[in-house]
């Protein structure tokens, strides 16, 4: 099963929240962001959910090659490519 996130907002919009840090998180996120800690918290947001796609991806396909119904389905679909016009083109 491939479970397909998606997020939708309009890019200019931003919303503010209220986290609770620890003194070291704290004194970590001021001394690496400098002046803009809510870009630098918002490009680490934006790797992670890179991240978690590519895990996602990665998952579906080792489901995908484990699945040796669904090979021997595409190899059926392979062999039919070929069956085509040679010159297909438009």
């Amino acid at each position: 099963m491939i479970e397909i996130y998606s997020f939708s907002c309009e890019k200019d919009m931003a919303h503010r929240t209220t986290i609770t840090l620890d003194d070291e998180s704290f004194i970590f996120l001021n001394n690496i962001a400098g002046e803009n800690r809510s870009a630098y918290i918002n490009e680490l947001l934006k790797q992670e959910r890179i991240n978690n796609l590519k895990q996602a991806l990665l998952k579906a396909n080792l489901e995908e090659a484990a699945d040796s119904e669904y090979q021997e389905e595409l190899k059926e679909w392979d062999t039919t490519l070929s069956d085509g016009p040679p010159n297909d083109r438009v």
